[in-house]
């Protein structure tokens, strides 16, 4: 899992290792394990599903495959 970025759109970012709520006016630090929790295991499967892609696409040739790995 990357130590920071934004998750799949959302206003969920992690920073330095911490989650953050990012929205125009601000961000706050989610400090409740079960969240924090939550957001890691939906990062990792994230991160899992963009590998998947990357070697199918790379399976079937797809010239774009080695540019788009890891981009939504």
């Amino acid at each position: 899992m990357p130590r920071s970025g934004r998750l799949a759109g959302s206003p969920a970012v992690r920073r330095d290792g911490k989650w953050c709520l990012v929205v125009g006016s601000g961000s706050v630090i989610a400090t409740d394990p079960a969240f924090t929790g939550e957001l890691d295991r939906f990062a990792a499967l994230m991160a899992a599903a963009d590998q998947s892609v990357a070697v199918l696409r790379t399976a079937q040739g797809d010239p774009l495959a080695s540019r788009s790995r890891g981009r939504r």
